[in-house]
């Protein structure tokens, strides 16, 4: 496969491409990095930086005079979420506090609710198993961890089934088939990725710092439908949660709808992070970045076949981009060693997954088709120059 080829393809699919506009919106330095790495953290939005700083002179000005603009920002920009991003009716989604801690939330709601054992898979992100691992110690709940392929059958009778959307390895797609009963699904490599619809779905949390750009510990979100918000209780009973905030009443009581599952008070500062990358989402809308994404993938596939694997790669993730998320994973027996030689030797910015996993992400709205094309061709070169291989000699660098 000719390089100046597929180099000429490229081009015309980034002269083509209706998203290709919206790289402008990222803070992004044409001669640094050749950043692939955006299914862990997304670029900054221009707007970000100008809103923060625009929030920050509020915060001078205002002073707390200033809070009831503010109080309102993880229901307004959950219902931008669910809007645009996730599937979901408004008043059925908040933006708030971490991944782990809308887990723990969820989960413990469900605990006190419903009767059964927890179900998750044996191999998902670290922090899922870990939170209902915890869970299920300190209530005495059995917490069955299962292969994919048990998924199913262990769901049928279990109290609650967390399950990733998209594996954070291969980034392979669970599909709504593959599970049954109630399901928290963990949607942090899959929200801004992949087309999404909750309205069918009962639980979900997610992270905004991934393809959605909310910047490095960004706040989270979490998904209930309407119908359970009553059943459910949080298990952190915190002021932002309760039915009259103000009021300091002996007891609590929780708040009528999506509310209940508040806490603490709001990140209002990272939260308007959220929405600006919120807000490129809309305007690309989900269904052009899931159709981008497809394709880029689907591109740096067929390079992978044909240029690295009689290097010695394997592709890990999905053949078929149906099945699909927003990162390609290699396997190399050597995969730690490529990993660092294209940081320090190829000016390529992909992650690392034990034991052997290059992962290479391309979020849809500022990656070029050029971009991928690069990053196998430096990743080609440099094992064929055998630079991974000789860490501690500093061979000449890639170009």
């Amino acid at each position: 496969m000719a390089a100046d080829l597929i180099r000429e393809r490229a081009a015309a699919l980034d002269a083509g491409d209706p998203l290709a506009d919206l790289r402008d919106a990222f803070v992004v330095d044409d001669d640094g990095p050749l950043y692939v790495d955006g299914n862990s953290l997304g670029r900054l939005p221009h707007a970000t930086a100008e809103r923060i700083k625009g929030l920050v002179d509020e915060w001078g000005a205002r002073l707390v005079t200033a809070w009831p603009d503010w109080i309102e920002a993880p229901s307004r920009i959950g219902d931008q979420l669910a809007e645009h991003v996730l599937g979901a009716r408004p008043g059925e989604v908040l933006a708030c506090d971490s991944v782990t801690v809308n887990l723990y939330k969820l989960a413990g709601a469900v605990l006190d609710a419903e009767p059964g054992p927890l179900v998750a898979l044996a191999d998902d992100f670290p922090t899922d198993r870990y939170v209902l691992e915890g869970l299920a110690a300190q209530q005495g709940v059995e917490l069955r961890l299962v292969r994919r392929e048990e998924l199913r059958e262990a769901s049928r009778d279990a109290r609650l089934t967390a399950v990733s959307k998209i594996d954070y390895r291969s980034g392979e797609i669970v599909s709504e088939d593959e599970v049954e009963g109630l399901v928290l699904w963990d949607l942090s490599h899959a929200a801004g990725a992949i087309e999404i619809d909750l309205a069918d779905a009962q639980l979900a949390v997610g992270c905004t710092y991934k393809y959605l750009n909310g910047g490095p510990g960004a706040p989270a979100f979490l998904y209930v439908r309407e119908d359970l918000q009553t059943r459910l209780t949080s298990p952190i009973q915190g002021w932002f949660g309760q039915r009259e905030q103000f009021e300091m009443g002996p007891r609590y009581e929780p708040a009528p709808g999506i509310d209940r599952f508040l806490a603490g008070t709001p990140p209002i500062l990272s939260l308007v992070a959220v929405q600006s990358g919120v807000e490129l989402t809309a305007e690309a809308t989900m269904a052009a970045i899931a159709e981008k994404t497809r394709r880029l993938t689907d591109l740096f596939v067929e390079l992978h076949d044909a240029w690295l694997a009689p290097l010695g790669f394997t592709l890990a993730s999905p053949r078929d981009a149906a099945t699909r998320g927003g990162h390609v994973s290699l396997a190399h027996p050597h995969g730690w060693q490529v990993c660092r030689a294209l940081v320090e030797r190829a000016n390529v910015v992909p992650d690392f997954r034990r034991p052997d996993l290059v992962r290479f992400g391309f979020p849809a709205l500022y990656t070029r088709f050029e971009d991928v094309f690069e990053a196998a061709r430096r990743t080609k070169q440099l094992v064929e120059l055998g630079a991974h291989r000789e860490m501690d000699a500093a061979p000449a660098r890639v170009t």
